[in-house]
Protein backbone atom coordinates (compact mmCIF):
# COMPACT_ATOMS: atom_id res chain seq x y z
CA UNK A 1 0.00 0.00 0.00
CA UNK A 2 0.96 3.29 -0.55
CA UNK A 3 0.67 5.08 2.29
CA UNK A 4 2.72 2.91 4.52
CA UNK A 5 5.35 3.47 6.62
CA UNK A 6 8.93 1.67 5.64
CA UNK A 7 11.80 1.45 8.04
CA UNK A 8 15.06 3.23 6.83
CA UNK A 9 17.08 -0.05 6.85
CA UNK A 10 19.61 -1.73 4.91
CA UNK A 11 20.43 -5.44 4.29
CA UNK A 12 22.81 -6.71 6.30
CA UNK A 13 25.99 -8.24 4.76
CA UNK A 14 27.40 -11.44 5.87
CA UNK A 15 30.61 -10.46 6.70
CA UNK A 16 29.19 -7.73 9.13
CA UNK A 17 26.41 -9.52 10.46
CA UNK A 18 26.23 -9.80 14.70
CA UNK A 19 27.16 -13.92 15.90
CA UNK A 20 24.27 -14.95 16.14
CA UNK A 21 22.81 -13.50 12.94
CA UNK A 22 25.64 -14.61 11.15
CA UNK A 23 25.19 -18.05 12.40
CA UNK A 24 21.44 -18.62 10.48
CA UNK A 25 22.49 -16.20 7.35
CA UNK A 26 25.68 -18.84 6.72
CA UNK A 27 23.01 -21.80 7.35
CA UNK A 28 20.93 -20.01 4.94
CA UNK A 29 23.50 -19.71 2.45
CA UNK A 30 24.40 -23.11 2.80
CA UNK A 31 21.17 -24.82 2.54
CA UNK A 32 19.60 -22.45 -0.44
CA UNK A 33 22.81 -21.48 -1.85
CA UNK A 34 21.32 -17.42 -1.38
CA UNK A 35 20.47 -15.29 2.06
CA UNK A 36 17.27 -14.49 1.17
CA UNK A 37 16.10 -10.61 1.11
CA UNK A 38 13.97 -10.97 4.11
CA UNK A 39 16.69 -12.59 6.17
CA UNK A 40 19.35 -9.90 5.73
CA UNK A 41 16.55 -7.44 6.74
CA UNK A 42 15.83 -9.67 9.81
CA UNK A 43 19.57 -9.75 10.83
CA UNK A 44 19.08 -6.05 11.95
CA UNK A 45 17.37 -7.44 14.93
CA UNK A 46 19.42 -10.92 15.29
CA UNK A 47 16.53 -11.88 18.25
CA UNK A 48 14.22 -11.40 15.62
CA UNK A 49 15.93 -13.75 12.99
CA UNK A 50 16.74 -16.48 15.35
CA UNK A 51 12.93 -16.73 17.36
CA UNK A 52 12.17 -17.07 13.43
CA UNK A 53 14.62 -19.85 12.40
CA UNK A 54 14.01 -21.50 15.55
CA UNK A 55 10.12 -21.04 15.24
CA UNK A 56 9.96 -21.93 11.81
CA UNK A 57 12.23 -25.19 12.31
CA UNK A 58 9.96 -26.57 15.02
CA UNK A 59 6.91 -25.69 13.03
CA UNK A 60 8.20 -27.54 9.95
CA UNK A 61 10.01 -30.44 11.90
CA UNK A 62 7.43 -31.18 14.65
CA UNK A 63 3.95 -29.53 13.97
CA UNK A 64 2.48 -32.87 12.76
CA UNK A 65 1.32 -31.55 9.28
CA UNK A 66 2.17 -32.79 6.40
CA UNK A 67 4.14 -30.66 4.21
CA UNK A 68 1.25 -30.19 2.10
CA UNK A 69 -0.90 -28.95 5.22
CA UNK A 70 2.24 -26.94 6.26
CA UNK A 71 2.41 -24.58 3.15
CA UNK A 72 -1.79 -24.38 3.49
CA UNK A 73 -1.35 -23.28 6.97
CA UNK A 74 1.73 -21.16 5.93
CA UNK A 75 -0.04 -19.46 2.90
CA UNK A 76 -3.06 -18.75 4.08
CA UNK A 77 -1.83 -16.46 7.24
CA UNK A 78 0.37 -14.41 4.31
CA UNK A 79 -2.56 -14.23 2.33
CA UNK A 80 -4.69 -13.34 5.25
CA UNK A 81 -1.35 -10.99 6.65
CA UNK A 82 -0.89 -9.51 2.68
CA UNK A 83 2.86 -10.24 2.25
CA UNK A 84 3.57 -10.43 -0.88
CA UNK A 85 7.30 -11.33 -0.14
CA UNK A 86 5.83 -14.72 1.77
CA UNK A 87 3.49 -15.02 -0.68
CA UNK A 88 5.58 -15.50 -3.48
CA UNK A 89 8.66 -17.47 -1.60
CA UNK A 90 5.76 -20.12 -0.27
CA UNK A 91 4.18 -20.39 -3.18
CA UNK A 92 7.79 -21.50 -4.79
CA UNK A 93 8.31 -23.41 -2.07
CA UNK A 94 4.54 -25.57 -2.73
CA UNK A 95 5.92 -26.01 -5.98
CA UNK A 96 8.98 -27.12 -5.65
CA UNK A 97 9.81 -28.56 -2.13
CA UNK A 98 6.11 -29.83 -0.32
CA UNK A 99 4.68 -30.67 -3.96
CA UNK A 100 1.49 -28.71 -2.97
CA UNK A 101 -0.56 -29.24 -6.04
CA UNK A 102 -1.05 -26.47 -8.20
CA UNK A 103 -4.97 -25.86 -8.11
CA UNK A 104 -4.58 -25.85 -4.09
CA UNK A 105 -1.74 -23.22 -3.94
CA UNK A 106 -3.65 -21.19 -6.89
CA UNK A 107 -6.97 -21.66 -4.53
CA UNK A 108 -4.88 -20.27 -1.76
CA UNK A 109 -3.36 -17.45 -3.69
CA UNK A 110 -6.97 -15.96 -5.38
CA UNK A 111 -8.36 -17.02 -1.80
CA UNK A 112 -10.27 -18.83 -3.23
CA UNK A 113 -12.04 -22.69 -1.81
CA UNK A 114 -9.24 -25.52 -1.98
CA UNK A 115 -11.08 -28.25 -3.81
CA UNK A 116 -9.72 -30.61 -1.14
CA UNK A 117 -12.45 -30.81 1.63
CA UNK A 118 -9.48 -31.42 3.99
CA UNK A 119 -7.13 -28.70 3.12
CA UNK A 120 -10.02 -26.29 2.80
CA UNK A 121 -11.35 -26.72 6.59
CA UNK A 122 -7.17 -26.21 7.44
CA UNK A 123 -7.30 -23.02 5.48
CA UNK A 124 -10.56 -22.01 6.82
CA UNK A 125 -9.40 -22.48 10.54
CA UNK A 126 -6.20 -21.07 9.72
CA UNK A 127 -7.41 -17.80 8.55
CA UNK A 128 -10.15 -17.11 11.09
CA UNK A 129 -7.44 -17.67 13.95
CA UNK A 130 -6.06 -14.80 12.04
CA UNK A 131 -9.01 -12.87 11.33
CA UNK A 132 -10.36 -13.27 14.65
CA UNK A 133 -6.87 -13.01 16.42
CA UNK A 134 -7.14 -16.29 18.36
CA UNK A 135 -10.61 -16.56 18.86
CA UNK A 136 -12.37 -18.45 16.66
CA UNK A 137 -16.50 -19.52 17.72
CA UNK A 138 -16.97 -22.77 18.80
CA UNK A 139 -18.47 -23.73 15.33
CA UNK A 140 -15.52 -23.22 14.01
CA UNK A 141 -13.20 -25.34 15.91
CA UNK A 142 -16.04 -28.21 15.02
CA UNK A 143 -15.65 -27.84 11.71
CA UNK A 144 -11.63 -28.14 12.00
CA UNK A 145 -11.97 -31.38 14.06
CA UNK A 146 -14.73 -32.89 11.82
CA UNK A 147 -12.45 -32.35 9.08
CA UNK A 148 -10.32 -34.67 11.20
CA UNK A 149 -7.66 -32.44 13.15
CA UNK A 150 -7.00 -32.52 16.57
CA UNK A 151 -7.24 -29.95 19.52
CA UNK A 152 -3.66 -29.61 19.89
CA UNK A 153 -3.27 -29.06 16.17
CA UNK A 154 -4.54 -25.84 17.22
CA UNK A 155 -1.67 -24.93 18.80
CA UNK A 156 1.28 -25.80 16.06
CA UNK A 157 -1.15 -23.34 13.72
CA UNK A 158 -1.10 -20.90 16.43
CA UNK A 159 2.96 -21.35 16.04
CA UNK A 160 2.67 -21.26 12.54
CA UNK A 161 1.55 -17.86 12.94
CA UNK A 162 3.67 -16.13 15.21
CA UNK A 163 6.45 -17.32 12.74
CA UNK A 164 4.53 -15.80 10.15
CA UNK A 165 3.41 -12.16 11.90
CA UNK A 166 7.09 -12.10 12.48
CA UNK A 167 8.03 -12.47 8.36
CA UNK A 168 4.76 -10.90 7.29
CA UNK A 169 5.54 -7.52 9.41
CA UNK A 170 8.97 -7.09 8.52
CA UNK A 171 8.52 -7.87 4.92
CA UNK A 172 5.66 -5.03 5.50
CA UNK A 173 7.99 -2.48 7.31
CA UNK A 174 11.22 -3.17 5.30
CA UNK A 175 9.47 -3.39 1.94
CA UNK A 176 11.69 -6.51 1.47
CA UNK A 177 12.13 -7.01 -2.70
CA UNK A 178 10.90 -11.00 -3.91
CA UNK A 179 14.33 -12.61 -4.31
CA UNK A 180 14.31 -13.88 -7.85
CA UNK A 181 14.64 -17.11 -7.02
CA UNK A 182 10.76 -16.47 -6.11
CA UNK A 183 9.74 -13.77 -8.81
CA UNK A 184 7.86 -16.46 -11.17
CA UNK A 185 5.84 -16.91 -8.00
CA UNK A 186 5.31 -12.84 -7.09
CA UNK A 187 1.92 -12.24 -5.83
CA UNK A 188 -0.37 -9.11 -5.47
CA UNK A 189 -3.47 -9.01 -3.59
CA UNK A 190 -6.17 -8.85 -5.78
CA UNK A 191 -8.20 -5.58 -6.41
CA UNK A 192 -11.29 -5.59 -4.03
CA UNK A 193 -10.25 -8.37 -2.66
CA UNK A 194 -10.09 -8.69 1.05
CA UNK A 195 -8.98 -10.71 4.37
CA UNK A 196 -12.34 -10.67 5.80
Amino acid sequence: MANEAKVQLSKVPLEKAEPLARATLEAAKQKLGMIPNMYAYMANAPGLLETYRSGYDLFRQASGFTPVEQEVILLSISYENGCEYCMAAHSFLADVQSKVPREVTEALRNGADIPDSRLRALSRFTRILVQKRGRPRQSDLDLFRAAGYEDAQVLQIILAIGVKTLSNYTNHVCGTAVDDAFAERAWTRAAGSSSS
